[in-house]
């Protein structure tokens, strides 16, 4: 799509020529707005008036062409502030959709009429203030002549030279009967040069808000056929025959279906990528577990060989401290420690045996969710 931005340069440049032309011109401009301050100001308000709302037309072109370029690169978010008006129809019909799109050729021609008619609703609003202002100067025009007019009548009813009367005396109050002509005169030229120097600025400028309104149609034309798809036809025995009504809606339904499908495909093929991703990460954590499982039970057998061997050592050393020290309490206090160390033996067997019971326990669990999850991805 066409950015409307340098329509908007041109406009900018033309209003910067006309304000430079405007200040060359002050002196004059401001004798000939004087003249009647009344309607030159409403013809320079009028003038205002217009130029903010083509300008506001190109503003609105470069919001729908931001929501066309955020549609065909399929980016999400957008604000409400950013929604479409030209292309509101069409806004409602895709809906959340961000996926590729396609029209029927009857659709697309709806939306084309449609935004064509909104945008001759704008111009026609324009093409309403340059008239405006070209009415207003020759009401200004009119008005000044009736006043000269009207004038005119007076000054002539009221010259009077006949009876002897002064010359000069009548010359005076012909030039004193003369100033309101010339008032009416200036209002009517003013009014005059006011509406048609606004209206011919305001016509540059919707001539340039026209092209940048034609470009942005054609754009959008371009785009919507290459997403428009056309109906076929069928060969009967007479010749070639347009495909029926029914026909032509059962197949736009078996597209929209077709797409539909791709769709939730394409969200399963999602869905499946993300389950498989699940069950890699529960694997290398299940492996982790595993390695540190084998590192526990190498560290128990050792422990209990350890145990073992030094079993025949302390029997010794009992013997040898009970053949050194034949009295009571030392046998007894040896006897204790073969005790409490037999005891220590059970106890490390059995922690040993509830601990490996525990690691089946969860390697049984775990094995149990990871088949659960395959289930889930397969379904």
């Amino acid at each position: 799509m066409t950015s409307p931005r340098h329509y908007l340069t041109r406009m900018l440049l033309f209003l910067i020529a006309v304000a430079v032309a405007i200040g060359v011109l002050a002196p004059q401009l401001h004798d000939a707005f004087l003249a009647n301050p009344a309607l030159n100001g409403l013809i320079v308000g009028v003038l205002l008036l217009g130029i903010g709302y083509i300008f506001r037309q190109v503003f609105m072109l470069t919001r729908e062409v931001q929501w066309i370029e955020s549609v065909r690169t399929g980016r999400t978010g957008i604000s409400i502030q950013a929604r479409p008006i030209l292309l509101a129809p069409m806004a409602a019909m895709l809906g959340e959709r961000t996926q590729r799109f396609s029209l029927t050729a009857p659709a697309m021609r709806s939306l084309l009429d449609g935004v064509a008619s909104r945008l001759d609703e704008q111009r026609d609003i324009s093409r309403y203030l340059i008239g405006l202002l070209i009415f207003l100067g020759l009401l200004g025009t009119f008005w000044g002549l009736l006043q000269t007019i009207s004038s005119v009548a007076e000054v002539i009813s009221s010259l009077s030279v006949g009876g002897g009367g002064d010359v000069g005396a009548v010359f005076n109050d012909l030039k004193r009967g003369l100033k309101e002509p010339l008032t009416g005169m200036g209002t009517a030229f003013s009014t005059s040069l006011f509406g048609l120097a606004g209206s011919l600025a305001l016509g540059f400028l919707e001539l340039q808000a026209g092209q940048a309104q034609n470009r942005f149609y054609n754009d959008l034309e371009d785009w919507l056929s290459g997403q428009t798809r056309l109906g076929g036809a069928v060969a009967s025995g007479d010749g070639d025959a347009s495909v029926p009504t029914f026909v032509q809606a059962l197949l736009e339904q078996t597209a929209d279906s077709l797409e539909a499908l791709q769709r939730t495909l394409d969200r399963s093929e999602e869905s499946r990528i993300g389950a498989n991703d699940h069950i890699i990460d529960l694997t290398k954590t299940l492996t982790a577990l595993t390695e540190q499982m084998g590192a526990e039970q190498s560290l128990m057998i050792k422990l209990a060989e350890s145990q073992i061997e030094l079993k025949p050592i302390l029997a010794k050393l009992s013997d040898q401290q009970l053949g050194a020290f034949g009295d009571d309490g030392t046998r007894n206090h040896v006897r204790n420690i073969d005790i409490s160390l037999a005891r220590l033996h059970e106890e490390l067997a059995t922690g040993r045996s509830e601990t490996v019971q525990e690691l089946r326990s969860e390697i049984r669990v775990l094995a149990r969710t990871i088949a659960a999850v395959a289930d889930k991805a397969s379904r």
